[in-house]
This record gives structure tokens, sequence and C-alpha cells, in this order.
């Protein structure tokens, strides 16, 4: 095995995330579930975003805000994601770049304009996501860079684009090649992936030894596993993939790793702002203290810290300089 020479590749849908402030009237208005995530085609798109009030635009997606705040720590980050050759998709690559993440994706010339996340943000910072995904769930398998897999540590992959065929494709493949290089293959379940549809391919991906390390909040374990609690999900899961990440909001996080758990407390904070991101940041942390060889705990309470600074503030890039409040 040849040594790498990067820390993180990731592979996810590349959006613009448009965020606003709005009542639990207006969410009751256009028919939207509170604190959950929908789909929404470009008309449907259209019509919210006429409808929303002032909002602040800026590259997201959940795997590009996670190396976002890798690379705000001090990691060497590359994302892989598809936009269009549009306006959108000019703000994504300029947002990304200058954040210190690789991305070379080549924009697409023809077929769906980028993809946008409308983020509503209630009094109470709760987050309900419309997203349209547009060209990011055009991602083809000839987007995937076989020398920039072998060359990063860690291969990183996001559940939102585990659905389509064509994007599953390319993640497949990804992982063939990092699992050829003895890389290490994440993935973040990301709210959507245990919906219909999805639960079954990555079941049997997992079942495969495909994935090496997992991320996912405690519902989502559940889902994924079938427990009725936590416990029985590590036991489920353990057998199949060697490190469980899972997040509980308040009452902090846990890792299972080589068959020892591993518990930190939450991180308070004055006032939660936005959740939006919360467990993108998470992951950055955790990811990046991984890369720097930090113990587990470290790397749990390095996530619980990013996703602190995250959620007392609007938007999912951070405010804060990371690197001084994580001192990797």
């Amino acid at each position: 095995m040849t040594s790498a020479n990067h820390d993180i590749l990731a592979m996810g849908d590349a959006l613009v995330d448009v965020i606003a402030t709005c009542d639990d009237d207006f969410l009751t208005r256009f028919d939207l579930p509170k604190g959950a995530m929908q789909l929404l085609d470009e008309p449907q798109a259209l019509a919210l975003y006429e409808a929303m009030g002032s909002a602040r635009e800026m590259s997201g997606g959940s795997a590009a805000n996670s190396m976002a705040g890798a690379a705000a720590m001090g990691a060497s980050v590359t994302f892989v994601g598809q936009v269009a050759d549009d306006q959108l998709g000019a703000i994504f690559t300029h947002d990304m770049r200058a954040l210190g993440v690789n991305f070379e994706t080549p924009p697409l010339t023809e077929g769906p304009s980028t993809g946008r996340c409308l983020i509503l943000v209630t009094p109470d910072g709760e987050r309900t996501m419309n997203t349209c995904p547009g060209a990011a769930h055009h991602l083809s398998r000839e987007a995937v860079d076989a020398e920039a897999i072998r060359a990063a540590s860690i291969l990183y992959l996001e559940g939102y684009l585990f659905g389509p065929e064509k994007s599953r494709a390319a993640m497949m493949h990804a992982i063939d090649i990092a699992h050829a290089a003895e890389r290490t293959v994440a993935f973040t379940l990301s709210e959507s992936v245990c919906l219909p549809g999805r639960k079954e391919p990555l079941q049997q991906l997992i079942g495969g030894g495909g994935i090496d390390l997992i991320f996912a909040n405690e519902s989502e374990a559940l889902q994924l596993a079938g427990a009725a609690d936590l416990d029985s999900a590590i036991e489920r899961l353990s057998s199949q993939v060697r490190t469980l990440v899972f997040t509980r909001g308040p009452a902090g996080a846990l890792a299972h790793e080589a068959g020892v758990t591993t518990e930190v407390p939450a991180i308070s904070v004055s006032q939660v702002v936005d959740t939006t991101g919360a467990g993108d940041l998470f992951a950055a942390g955790f990811l990046a203290a991984r890369c720097k060889g930090h113990p587990i705990d470290r790397q749990l309470m390095t996530g619980g810290i990013a996703a602190a600074e995250i959620i007392s503030h609007f938007g999912a890039r951070p405010v804060a300089d990371l690197a001084e409040l994580v001192k990797l």
C-alpha cells in the first residue's frame, strides 16, 4: 500500500444554500414538514424561492459543508460534486476554492441547472430543508479521479447522493478504488438515506463490507439497524462496520470501535440559532482529528466543538476560527 498524501476526498451533492427565516405559519401555508428535508422539482423550487423573504446564498451540500469545515481545521481536502455551467455553479466553485477545498469537477454544459437547497429557519432555530438537486444528481462515474482517491486517507460519501442510480454507480466505483488502495471508506447516512428505495441497497453495501465508518444520528441508526434502542443498533451493525459514530443532540455523541464504546457530552451553547449543518460539521471535526492521529474521544469532542459553533449562527459554514477552537 502506498502512503496517502492527502487527508479526505468527499463525494456529495453540490448545492447552493438559500437561507431565510420564517414563522411556523409559513411552513403550514406551503405544507412543509418542519425540521425535515423534502425534494422539490424545479417549478416547486421556483415558487418557494419567490415566496421566501430576504435570503443568504452560499455554497452548500452535506459533504461540501463537511469539507469546508475540515479545511478550516487544517485538513487537506478534495470535494467531488456536479454543478452546471451557470451562475449558481460559478458561485459554488468560487466559494469552495476560496475556503481551501480542492474542487475540480468539470461543470455540465447541458441538462439541469445547478442544484439548490431552500432552507427555512423558524424562531426556535429548527431548519426545514427543501432541496432541488438539479445537476448534483447527474454526477457520473467519469467524474471519479482514481489517483485522487488513492492519494487520500479517507473517502467520505454522502447519503443524499446514494439515491440516484447514476451517482450511486459513481460512488460504488470510488469505493472499489479506495478499498483496493486500502483506504478508509466513511459514509454519512444523511437524513434521506433511510427512505424507501435506499435502505436496502445501503444494507447490501454494508453487509458486503463496503463501509468502514458510519456517521448517523440516533434516529437514523435505529432505522438502518431496524432496532428499538441504540445498544441493539450497535450490536447489529458493529459486526459489519468497523467504526460507528452516532450523534444524539443534547445527549452528546458516541463511537463504537474495536469492541469499545466511547461517549462524550454535548458542547453547550448560549443559544441555538440554526441547526443547519450541525451533523456535517460534527463529521468534519471528527475526521479532521482522526487524520491528525488524535484518539477517539478527542475525535468526538472535536466534532462536538465544530457542531456547537455552527448552531450558534445562521448557515452551515463556520464564522469563528475553527482551527483556534479545536487546536488540532
